[in-house]
C-alpha cells in the first residue's frame, strides 16, 4: 500500500491545485495524469537511451525525436515558471495529444482520438511550477508505487460511490487476473473499464507469462497492441485516463471507446460485439440511474429489471463467445435476492452456463469509499449447462485492515490460499487429485464445493452462508454454587483491604 509520506505529498499537490482554482476532483486527477504521463515518457526514453548505450545500437522506437528533447520532463522542469508554463501549454501538451497519430495513413489510435478534447487547465505558471516540483520529488520507479499512487488519487474523488462508481483495489484485480490466467489467444473486455485497471493487469500478466509469444513477430505484436484489449465507458475523462494508462503500460492501441454498455444500439457487422470476447474482467456499477426505455431490449429479454448489476451479468453472457469465461464482481444481493429477476439470472448461470466458483469478500475490501459486501463470480459460457459443483471460498482478509484506514495486515491475507486452491480445482485428477481434495472438504472449512442439485433445491440461492456449517465451541461454566463461593472470597478480600486502609489513615 502507499506510504504515509507519499499520501501527504499527494495531499499537498491536491491542495495546491485546489487553491489554484481547479475545484473539480476529476479535473485534478486528469491534469495530474497528464503530468505523470509526461514524466513517465521521459523515464521510458531514458531507459531506451541506456539500452542503446549498452548495446551500441540505435534507440529502438524513441519517444522523442532528436529535435524534441526540450519537451522532456527532465529538461522543462528546470525552466523558470513562466517559461515552463509557455512550454507546457504551447509545445509539451500538443505533443502528448498527438502521440499515436499516423500521419501517413490518416488513422489515429484510440488514445489520440480521446485526447483530441483534452484541455490544459493549469491556471497559472506558479501553480504548474509548484505541482511539477512536488511531483518530481515522488519516487515512482516501482510499478506498484505508481499503481498505489494512482489508486489513492482516484480514492480522493468526491463522487466515488455515486452512480455506483468506485475503484477496485489493485490486489483484488490481480487476484482475478491470476485466477483467469489470460492467454495470448484471449480477446479481453471490460464493459465498464473506467481507468482500465483490469485491462492493464491483464496486459501485465501476458507480458510476465507470455512475452515470447506476444512479441514473437510483427503479427503477434499487432494482435497484442490492437486486437486483444477492449474497454467501454461513458465518461470521456475516464477514457482519456484509461488510454494513457494503457499506453504507459506498453499497449499502443487498445480498443477503448465511448459507449453506454447497457444502452440499445444499432451496431451491425464488425461493430456488433455479441459473442466477440473470450475473457471478461469487470467490476460493473452496482447502482445508479437507468433509463429503462433506452436499455438494450435483448438484455431485458434475458432479465426484466432496472438493476444494473443484473443487466450487466446478462450483458456479459451476450458478449462472451461460447467457451469464454468471466470473472466479475457483484454485490451480495445478486447471490440471494428473492426477486424474479435475481432467481432467473442465477438459474441461467447454473442450468444454461457453467458456474465455476464464488469468492465471498468481506465488506471492508472497498473501504474507504464503499462498505458494500461483494463477491467474485467465475463462470464459463457454454449455452449447454455443465455446472456440477460450485466452488465457494469465504475470504476473511485481503492483507489489509477492513476499516477506513486499510492498514497492512500481512497475517490476515487469504489471497494466496484462494489462488492456490483455485488452481488445484482446475488441474486434472492425474496431476495429483487436488480437485477431489476440494470436493471432499468439509463445509466448516474456508473453501468447499456444493453440488448443483443442492443449489437447485435451495431455490438457486448462492449465498455462502446458506451452505456453510458453523461450528460452535462449547463453553463450560462452573456450577452457580462455586461461582457464589468465589464472590464471597472476593468480598472478604475487599473488606479486609478496606479495614487495612482505614487503619493506615489513622
Amino acid at each position: 500500500m502507499i506510504t504515509g509520506e507519499i499520501k501527504s505529498k499527494v495531499d499537498s499537490i491536491w491542495d495546491t491545485m485546489w487553491s489554484g482554482g481547479i475545484s473539480n476532483p476529476l479535473s485534478v486527477i486528469e491534469q495530474l495524469t497528464y503530468l505523470l504521463f509526461i514524466k513517465r515518457l521521459d523515464e521510458l526514453h531514458t531507459l531506451k537511451e541506456a539500452k542503446a548505450n549498452r548495446t551500441g545500437e540505435p534507440i529502438e522506437e524513441p519517444v522523442f525525436a532528436p529535435d524534441q528533447h526540450h519537451l522532456r520532463w527532465s529538461r522543462f522542469k528546470e525552466l523558470a515558471p513562466e517559461q515552463m508554463f509557455e512550454a507546457m501549454r504551447d509545445q509539451v501538451f500538443p505533443f502528448i495529444k498527438s502521440l499515436g497519430s499516423n500521419g501517413n495513413s490518416g488513422e489515429d489510435s484510440t488514445y489520440t482520438h480521446h485526447m483530441k478534447d483534452a484541455l490544459f487547465m493549469m491556471p497559472t505558471a506558479r501553480v504548474l511550477a509548484n505541482v511539477v516540483d512536488q511531483l518530481d520529488g515522488i519516487d515512482m520507479a516501482d510499478r506498484d508505487t505508481k499503481g498505489d499512487l494512482y489508486e489513492y488519487m482516484l480514492g480522493k474523488i468526491a463522487a466515488s460511490g455515486q452512480n455506483g462508481q468506485f475503484r477496485t483495489p489493485r490486489h483484488i484485480i490481480k487476484l482475478m487476473v491470476d485466477m483467469t490466467a489470460p492467454t495470448p489467444q484471449d480477446v479481453i473486455c471490460d464493459p465498464a473499464c473506467g481507468t482500465a485497471g483490469f485491462l492493464i493487469a491483464a496486459s501485465e500478466y501476458l507480458h510476465d507469462h507470455h512475452s515470447d509469444t506476444i512479441y514473437k513477430d510483427a503479427t503477434a505484436r499487432l494482435r497484442f497492441n490492437d486486437h486483444t484489449f477492449h474497454g467501454y465507458d461513458f465518461d470521456n475523462t475516464m477514457l482519456r485516463i484509461g488510454s494513457m494508462n494503457m499506453l504507459l503500460h506498453g499497449v499502443e492501441n487498445p480498443d477503448i471507446r465511448y459507449k453506454d454498455s447497457l444502452a440499445q444500439s444499432d451496431m451491425t457487422g464488425e461493430d456488433d460485439d455479441a459473442e466477440k470476447y473470450s475473457l471478461i474482467l469487470a467490476n460493473p456499477p452496482f447502482a445508479g440511474s437507468l433509463d429503462y426505455e433506452s436499455t438494450a431490449k435483448d438484455l431485458l429479454q434475458v432479465v426484466k429489471t432496472k438493476k444494473t448489476e443484473l443487466l450487466f451479468l446478462a450483458l456479459f453472457l451476450r458478449l462472451l463467445q461460447t467457451g469464454g469465461r468471466a470473472a466479475v464482481i457483484v454485490p451480495d444481493g445478486v447471490l440471494f435476492g428473492s426477486s424474479k429477476a435475481h432467481k432467473a439470472l442465477r438459474k441461467i448461470l447454473i442450468d444454461e452456463q457453467k458456474l465455476d466458483g464464488i469468492v465471498s469478500m468481506p465488506s471492508g475490501v472497498f473501504r474507504p469509499y464503499a462498505g458494500v459486501s461483494t463477491a467474485i463470480l467465475f463462470f464459463t459460457k457454454t449455452n449447454s449447462g455443465g455446472t456440477d459443483h460450485v466452488w465457494f471460498y469465504d475470504m476473511r482478509g485481503d492483507g489489509f485492515s477492513l476499516d477506513d484506514k486499510r492498514a497492512v495486515q500481512a497475517d490476515r491475507n487469504d489471497l494466496p490460499d484462494i489462488l492456490s486452491r483455485w488452481r488445484g480445482m482446475n488441474r486434472s485428477n492425474a496431476e495429483g487429485g487436488t480437485r477431489n481434495a476440494e470436493l471432499n472438504r468439509k463445509r466448516t472449512e474456508q473453501s468447499f464445493c456444493v453440488p448443483s442439485d443442492e443449489i437447485r433445491a435451495n431455490d438457486y440461492d448462492l449465498s455462502i452462508n446458506r451452505y456453510k456449517e458453523v461450528v460452535y465451541e462449547v463453553v463450560e461454566y462452573d456450577p452457580p454454587k462455586v461461582i457464589l463461593e468465589r464472590l464471597a472470597e472476593l468480598e472478604a478480600e475487599i473488606a479486609k483491604g478496606r479495614e487495612e486502609l482505614v487503619g493506615l489513615l489513622g
